[in-house]
């Protein structure tokens, strides 16, 4: 199963659904971290929990670019 950032970085979903995300993992049984769960590394959890959803989204927009 992809996780969101996989499906994010193809484009197969939009960013905001990283709510949904969330929402499923917390009702989930899952033994995953949120951030394992979302497929995040370190430092793009740090910028979504220290800064907001825009920081996390530039991270992830600028591998888009790369």
């Amino acid at each position: 199963m992809k996780k969101f950032k996989e499906k994010y970085l193809a484009g197969e979903i939009a960013f905001e659904e990283i709510d949904d995300y969330s929402q499923e993992w917390g009702f989930s049984d899952s033994t995953d971290t949120l951030r394992e769960y979302l497929g995040l590394n370190a430092e793009e959890e740090d910028a979504w929990v220290s800064v907001g959803d825009e920081a996390l989204k530039e991270l992830l927009d600028e591998q888009l670019r790369s």
